[in-house]
């Protein structure tokens, strides 16, 4: 499978029937999984043989997704996960612990920023946070003795900079740790970080990968590239003997291409149980089998949403990557050179009062908190996920009261254009 392009991996990937079995990917809808001998049960517990005992560390099916995830971003393993939340604070505390420290891009997703900056600190993790656009002096800069791990957004929700995965990659093996790069909004049709140096790349599969609003669900894929056994004395977890797993030492075992994910199953699955559940795994793989197809509309729809918006009188300014006048055109021209998603953000004249009229009257987009899905949604966060915030607040958070997130799905780009027409003709 390895040798066939990304369109046909999407369809193909993961799963390979044999005479007689499915052709879909089956649900293994089971909890627990029947042995002949306690012995070779045993096995399973010691992590001697492959194969599953209980679904709240692995599942068949959602192997088999993962598989498939794994083989469009190129990377040696992947695990699922109940979120895309779940997938980043696995993937940071697979490698950290309390004492630790993380240099992360500021420009994230707001609950990821939580994530890291508050509960993740509560653990005794702290962190630095970095302007995407930081030179690579000032990425330097906030790197210490302790530091174990660097993270970003290829494309960040929502305020869609452009990550310089290479800057960062550089940086990051600089000082010996690896680059976690979640990658959710381009998807492995548009942008491998792992090409462009990333060494953990994870999803919140919720959006483009599941993309019909469908299945909750996370993904972590290694790249299988890092050498945690050069660097033993930072990385413990994965370079010392596990007492709860009778001692292995999961880069000796399993080497660069498995220890990562082995020990995130093996341990944090088993112990925080923040597993996807079969049924999930399998709608999501029904989107995955399009994704290659619905990823160029959903970039042609957003390319014809900003240039359209950019171009109105009632717009202060359009944030789109693909657009020649946004900050971060040239840094998308190297990594996303197809597009990159179909997530626009812009600021009305007016303010917060102009937004709300603005969202009352559109007929087509839903007012909806959710992104990246078949069918277009628009959010206004001065009224809706920040509105605890007055404008002063706002504009210091750099979220304009006039600001509309707007996902562009699948439909007609003329329709959507339409509806955004008649709704700004209203305020």
């Amino acid at each position: 499978m390895s040798d066939f392009r990304l369109n046909t991996k999407c369809v193909q990937a993961g799963y390979k029937p044999g005479n007689g079995e499915p052709r879909q990917i089956p649900i293994i809808q089971s909890t627990t999984f029947k042995y002949d001998t306690s012995e070779d049960m045993g096995k399973l517990f010691d992590l001697e043989a492959s194969g599953y005992f209980y679904s709240r560390l692995q599942n068949p099916t959602c192997d088999m997704v993962a598989a498939k995830i794994a083989a469009l971003e190129g990377g040696s393993a992947a695990m699922l996960t109940s979120s895309g939340q779940a997938a980043n604070f696995f993937a940071l505390f697979n490698i950290c612990e309390c004492g630790s420290h993380i240099v992360a891009s500021s420009s994230i997703y707001g609950g990821t920023f939580n994530l890291i900056a508050v509960t993740m600190k509560k653990m005794g993790i702290d962190v630095t946070f970095v302007a995407p656009d930081a030179s690579e002096e000032e990425l330097n800069a906030a790197f210490k003795d302790n530091t174990r791990a660097m993270f970003g957004e290829t494309i960040a929700n929502p305020a869609l900079t452009v990550l310089d995965i290479e800057k960062f990659a550089k940086v990051a093996h600089a000082h010996n740790v690896p680059l976690i790069v979640d990658n959710t909004f381009p998807t492995p049709v548009n942008c491998r970080p792992i090409e462009w140096g990333a060494d953990i790349v994870t999803h919140s599969t919720t959006k483009y990968m599941d993309g019909h609003g469908s299945a909750v669900g996370g993904a972590i894929i290694d790249s299988g590239k890092f050498d945690w056994m050069a660097h033993a004395d930072m990385f413990p977890g994965l370079c010392t003997p596990d007492d709860s797993y009778h001692g292995i030492t999961y880069a000796e075992k399993f080497g660069k291409e498995g220890a990562f994910i082995t020990k995130c199953t093996a341990q944090l699955m088993r112990d925080f149980g923040c597993v996807q559940s079969p049924q999930s795994a399998f709608i999501l793989n029904l989107g995955l089998e399009s994704l290659h197809v619905r990823m160029p509309r959903h970039v042609e729809n957003g390319q014809a949403v900003a240039e359209f918006l950019e171009s109105h009188d009632k717009v202060v300014k359009v944030n789109y990557s693909g657009l020649k006048s946004d900050k971060y055109y040239e840094t998308a021209q190297k990594y996303l050179p197809n597009g990159g998603c179909g997530v626009v953000s812009f600021e009305l004249k007016g303010g917060r009062a102009a937004a709300e009229k603005f969202m009352k009257n559109l007929k087509l987009a839903a007012i909806e908190t959710h992104v990246a899905d078949a069918r277009t949604c628009c959010l206004n966060p001065a009224t809706s996920t920040h509105r605890q915030m007055n404008d002063e607040q706002l504009a210091a958070a750099g979220i304009p009261a006039g600001l509309v997130r707007m996902s562009c799905g699948l439909e007609d780009k003329n329709d959507l254009i339409a509806d955004l027409e008649q709704a700004l003709a209203q305020i």
